[in-house]
């Protein structure tokens, strides 16, 4: 399906440089790309001008080379808008809360952290999420790196958690 859908539109009439990072997969399905530095003021355009207005979802992935983010989003009509995200590998492996536009994000935002090991700026403390309270500290079960034999070791903050139990 070609790009002529009126939200495609209404986004390539605000930011051009984004055209060709968009994709109408059918009538209520759209997939774009965009740039981390520029994510927080997309997302706000999306909410207040296109009026997407639901949060659904939150995918991280690990590319070998970066950290993805799929913020799969919606309006009351159904049309999803599924806005993809990235950072390096190599920086400060952190991004920012959307939970002050969207608190439904909380409980997926931990997701990301625990998961992938990726920092959310802004978000409030809380309980973590999926992992169990006696996780290894610094194992990310969702990065490429990992193997599962690395449960078998013992971080420093567990060592320490045994011995005062002992």
């Amino acid at each position: 399906m070609e790009n002529n859908h009126p939200t495609a539109e209404k986004i390539i009439n605000k930011y051009p440089q984004l055209a060709e990072n968009i994709k109408v997969q059918r009538q209520r399905r759209i997939w774009i790309k965009v740039p981390y530095e520029t994510f927080r003021e997309f997302l706000e355009f999306a909410a207040t001008e296109l009026g997407i207005n639901i949060f659904c979802m939150l995918t991280g992935l690990d590319d070998k080379e970066k950290y993805s983010f799929i913020y799969h989003m919606s309006d009351f009509d159904g049309l999803m808008l599924n806005i993809e995200t990235s950072i390096p590998k190599s920086g400060e492996l952190s991004i920012k809360t959307v939970t002050d536009m969207y608190p439904a994000a909380d409980l997926q935002e931990r997701e990301v952290f625990d998961l992938l090991g990726v920092k959310i700026e802004g978000l409030k403390e809380g309980k973590r999420y999926p992992l169990p309270d006696d996780w290894p500290d610094g194992e990310y079960p969702l990065r490429k790196d990992w193997t599962v034999d690395r449960l078998d070791k013992k971080t420093p903050s567990q060592e320490k958690k045994e011995e005062k139990n002992a």
